[in-house]
C-alpha cells in the first residue's frame, strides 16, 4: 500500500475507531472516493471497546466495503500510539497489519532498543512497524509530553538503521491531541465573568472550503459541519 502511494503520489488516510458507528462511516467514505485507508486503534480504545471486538469489527469492514462495490477493498488495521512491547505483540498475535512503538518519551538508547525488539518480534510475522523520534507537545492517547523536542535528522539514520523500523513519526513544530490555551491567550468575558479562549480562524476554514467548493468528500463535509457548530458556540469556556 505505501509503495503504490508513493509511486503515485497520494497519501493515505488513517482513522482511529473506537466503534461501529466511526468504522462504518469511514469504511463508506473509502469507497465512495475510492481511496485505499488504514484502519487505527489505540491502546485507549482497546481498553474501552474490547480489543477482541475491534479486531473482528476490522475484518468485517472489509466485507461491508465489498458489499458497497469495492471488489478488491485496501484496508489495513493499524496499532496507533503502542507504548509498550506486550501491547505491540498482543495486536501482532491478534492478526494486525502493522504496529506502531511510541518510544519517543523515554532517551534515545531506551526508544532504539525498545522499538528494535518490537520490529524483531514483528517481522516474524510480515507485520510492519512505525517507530517515533522526536516529541510532540500535547496529549496522544496515553503519551503526553509538555514540551517538544524537533526530530534531528541525522539520528533519524541512525534510528532506522539500528532499529530496522518500517516507518517513521517525527516531529517537525506542531502539536497535536488535548491541547489547553494557556491564560496569556485568553480574556476574561465581561458579562458572564468566564475565560474565553482566542477567536477561532474561521478563514482558515473558509480558505479550505473554497478549494474544495465541489467535493464532497468526507473531510470537505467534516468542515462544513465544524464551521457550522463553531459559529453557533458563542460560549466556549475554557476548564
Amino acid at each position: 500500500m505505501f509503495a503504490k502511494a508513493i509511486k503515485g503520489g497520494y497519501a493515505i488516510p488513517a482513522f482511529n475507531f473506537n466503534n461501529m458507528e466511526q468504522m462504518q462511516a469511514i469504511i463508506k467514505a473509502a469507497v465512495e472516493t475510492k481511496s485505499p485507508v488504514i484502519l487505527q486503534v489505540s491502546k485507549g480504545a482497546r481498553q474501552y471497546a474490547n480489543a477482541t471486538l475491534l479486531r473482528y469489527m476490522a475484518q468485517g469492514a472489509v466485507e461491508y466495503a465489498k458489499e458497497l462495490g469495492c471488489a478488491h477493498p485496501e484496508i489495513v488495521l493499524h496499532l496507533d500510539h503502542g507504548d509498550t512491547f506486550e501491547t505491540c505483540k498482543s495486536c501482532i498475535d491478534s492478526g494486525f497489519s502493522s504496529v506502531m512503538i511510541d518510544g519517543s518519551h523515554l532517551p534515545y538508547e531506551e526508544n532504539v532498543a525498545l522499538t528494535k525488539k518490537v520490529v524483531e518480534y514483528a517481522h516474524q510475522f510480515d507485520v510492519t512497524v512505525e517507530g517515533e523520534l522526536g516529541v510532540l507537545a500535547g496529549v496522544e492517547d496515553e503519551v503526553s509530553a509538555e514540551h517538544h523536542t524537533y526530530t534531528d535528522p541525522e539520528e533519524v539514520i541512525d534510528f532506522a538503521t539500528r532499529t530496522g523500523c518500517d516507518s517513521l513519526a517525527i516531529s517537525i513544530g506542531t502539536s497535536h491531541g488535548a491541547y489547553k490555551f494557556t491564560p496569556e491567550q485568553c480574556h476574561i468575558d465581561p458579562v458572564t465573568g468566564v475565560m474565553v479562549p482566542p477567536p477561532l480562524a474561521f478563514e482558515v476554514l473558509d480558505a479550505v472550503m473554497e478549494n474544495f467548493r465541489d467535493s464532497l468528500s468526507f473531510c470537505m463535509v467534516l468542515l462544513l459541519y465544524l464551521r457550522k457548530r463553531l459559529k453557533q458556540s458563542t460560549n466556549l469556556v475554557v476548564t
